[in-house]
């Protein structure tokens, strides 16, 4: 397994950082291109719409996993 990689976001008007393996930047890389739109777009909007008692990193591993499952 890969090590986490971290970027920076500014989400809601304060910058925070997400800490996440490889293979989940480049899923939510593809999902983003997929939608025509920037990687810290996508990550706004989970941020707005996740439930506020799941972090961040666990809401945007699950949007990969469903995103990837339903393509099946």
């Amino acid at each position: 397994m890969s090590r986490l990689l971290k970027r920076s976001f500014s989400l809601a008007g304060h910058r925070t950082s997400v800490a996440l393996e490889a293979e989940f930047w480049d899923a939510l890389a593809e999902i983003a291109a997929a939608d025509q739109r920037a990687v810290s777009a996508l990550v706004a909007e989970v941020d707005r719409t996740r439930e506020t008692d799941m972090p961040l990193a666990s809401s945007l591993r699950v949007l990969a996993l469903k995103h990837f499952r339903a393509g099946r």
